[in-house]
């Protein structure tokens, strides 16, 4: 039964993933596969520690990041640097920001650092190309991330242990989900 989602979800990045054979070169074909590749590890993630709420709330921001972007792009249709159609907002990069997004909500910012590196290169890969100018990219960028901090909760698993800081001090506050 959770086949099909995962199907649904790969159809649907292998559908903005453009051809290879109209990439303009190496860092536009790595950015078109670093943009498949952050969200498939968010969702594989949530496979992998049997986290269905996580994975509940990747379905969520995911399908509603593509279809903001999607309709913003049908319904804006700007046009590329590169002269063709439907540059704003970048989809790769909303899709990139999406799944990098939901790692740093659900699972914390030391994990998702790597995910936010490969996004900016997704973004910076789209501009380099000619795809898209730099608002399209800011623009698929807070669709995604807003998309996935709106839709994620935290992953709480056992005990929680998080490092504060105040004025006066530094400690750690314990927390235990029941």
């Amino acid at each position: 039964m959770r086949a099909t989602p995962l199907l649904l979800l790969l159809f649907t990045l292998f559908l903005s993933l453009p051809q290879a054979s109209k990439a303009a070169g190496d860092i536009e074909i790595a950015g078109d596969i670093v943009q498949i590749l952050i969200p498939s590890v968010a969702y594989g993630t949530t496979l992998y520690l049997h986290d269905e709420k996580g994975e509940t709330q990747m379905y969520q921001s995911f399908f509603t990041t593509v279809a903001i972007t999607q309709s913003l792009k049908y319904g804006i249709n700007r046009k590329r640097p590169n002269g063709g159609n439907h540059s704003f907002p970048s989809g790769h990069t909303s899709a990139a920001l999406q799944g990098a997004a939901f790692i740093h909500q659900r699972y914390g910012l030391k994990p998702a650092i790597p995910a936010y590196i490969g996004a900016a290169f997704v973004g910076y890969s789209r501009i380099y190309a000619d795809k898209h100018f730099g608002s399209d990219v800011l623009a698929g960028a807070l669709i995604g991330t807003l998309s996935s901090f709106y839709f994620t909760e935290p992953y709480q698993q056992g005990l929680s242990i998080t490092p504060t800081a105040t004025k006066t001090g530094y400690g750690l506050q314990l927390s235990k989900r029941w």
